[in-house]
């Protein structure tokens, strides 16, 4: 199966696809809004908008499984990204990306390692993979690397289609 394959909602419910992002390279995040690394939806918002145009989509994915540090609603949740960070890139169903509920795009994403060859279980709110136009996984970033850091700048221009 292929990861556009999996089934996701946007954050408010409604209908979302990831065919929409086949052709584009894509980094997928799990996100929270009340954590130390919150400030990186700045970065996170600052690529979307910097590489847009080219074929990239930053997408986000709350999570609630580290110290409940996304504990809002889908609309507190949205209002907090668009007021704090104005936040324009896509959101998402909060889900699990560990544990026994682990939602199915985590459980193929988890199989990857990262430079320093740490796979399984998501570490922290803020890890980021990098996913190809082909959808393949072609990086997995620490919690702890900014978005806009150069190696992740380097990884994404990498992937830009055309």
């Amino acid at each position: 199966m292929s990861l556009y394959d999996v089934p996701v909602s946007a954050l408010d419910g409604g209908a979302a696809d990831l065919h929409d992002y086949e052709g584009k390279a894509v980094l997928v995040v799990n996100v929270a809004s009340k954590c130390g690394l919150t400030p990186q939806y700045t970065g996170l918002e600052r690529i979307h908008e910097k590489y847009a145009g080219r074929g990239f989509s930053v997408l986000g994915f709350p999570c609630n499984q580290f110290l409940g540090q996304e504990p809002g609603t889908p609309d507190e949740i949205a209002e907090f990204c668009s007021t704090s960070y104005g936040v324009t890139f896509p959101l998402f169903e909060k889900i699990d990306v560990n544990g026994e509920a682990r939602h199915p795009l985590y459980a193929e994403l988890t199989t990857h390692a990262d430079a320093e060859g740490t796979a399984g279980d998501i570490r922290w709110n803020f890890e980021k993979f990098l996913i190809s136009p082909t959808g393949e996984v072609v990086e997995r970033f620490a919690p702890q690397v900014e978005p806009d850091a150069p190696e992740v700048i380097a990884a994404i221009e990498a992937q830009l289609p055309g």
